[in-house]
């Protein structure tokens, strides 16, 4: 027992240092961005002390701007056509790559170097492609797709769709990625016997991949979600959140209200609004892993 007790004491101390990290970089601003969001808290009013309490009257403010339903609106767009896009050719792609063929690891790998870029490269170079005169429209030109050049960026109609494709690019592999070792590990036996037994692909698709994949499914659309749904620095750096708020989301909004218009208070509580969203899609999930696990 005085083994065990000293090496639980030693778990505790060990822990400390990183509990007080978590605290002072994640747990303080957490506190601090709430605490705002229930004061009139903006430059004028941070400069001359006067700052109050004010109760929920900037959640109110943020949830009656037509701006904000706007930006939710379009987070939500945003991030459900992502993911549909991600998932889908992020499984087709790890489908493929769980084959052996002498290509795979290579390819694999190449298709990696989308994902490890920086996101503020990967913006500024598909704002260039996608730009009037960028190899997009060129492309598009030379093989008489169009004959004039699409404004992607600057339209209203396009903006989002490129903003899309551009995200997608990045999270393919991702989804690709965490989907390929949850195959992985699924044992061949499973497979052999169901050939056996006559099943053919479709069938062990469905009855097999799909159920045993089940977990690392929920556990990449979530990531996925709480990714996209954060979005700010690709939107950010290619449109701005523009035209006439066709690509504004609800980070670039909280970004806008806090440190250009310099409401702090509406600005923190439209950050909190996305804080509870993400909140409770990892509420969800745990639940939907424990009820798995009682299930095993």
């Amino acid at each position: 027992m005085n083994d065990r007790m000293r090496e639980k004491r030693m778990g505790y101390i060990f822990s400390v240092p990183a509990f007080a990290f978590m605290i002072a970089v994640i747990g303080f601003p957490v506190i601090y961005n709430w605490y705002i969001s229930f004061t009139n808290m903006t430059s004028r009013t941070f400069n001359s002390g006067t700052i109050s309490f004010s109760g929920i009257e900037n959640y109110i403010t943020v949830l009656t701007d037509p701006d904000f339903q706007t930006a939710f609106i379009n987070t939500l767009v945003y991030t459900v056509c992502c993911l549909i896009f991600q998932f889908s050719i992020g499984f087709a792609l790890a489908l493929l790559f769980n084959q052996k063929f002498r290509l795979a690891k290579p390819l694999r790998g190449f298709l990696v170097i989308s994902w490890i870029m920086p996101m503020t490269v990967v913006a500024l170079m598909f704002k260039y492609m996608f730009s009037d005169s960028g190899i997009i429209n060129y492309l598009l030109q030379q093989l008489h797709i169009i004959r004039e050049p699409i404004e992607w960026l600057t339209s209203t109609k396009m903006a989002m769709p490129s903003v899309i494709i551009t995200n997608s690019w990045v999270g393919i592999p991702f989804n690709m990625l965490l989907l390929a070792t949850g195959l992985s590990n699924i044992p061949a036996d499973v497979y052999e016997s169901a050939m056996i037994d006559g099943a053919n692909g479709i069938k062990r698709f469905f009855y097999i991949t799909l159920p045993l994949l089940k977990q690392s499914i929920l556990a990449v659309l979530v990531l996925g979600f709480v990714y996209t749904f954060k979005v700010f620095d690709l939107v950010y750096v290619m449109t701005g959140g523009g035209p006439i708020n066709a690509t504004e989301v609800l980070s670039t909004y909280s970004y806008r209200e806090s440190f250009q218009y310099f409401n702090f208070g509406t600005g923190a509580a439209s950050a909190n609004v996305l804080f509870v969203c993400l909140f409770l899609v990892g509420l969800i999930y745990v639940k939907l892993i424990g009820k798995e696990d009682e299930n095993e």
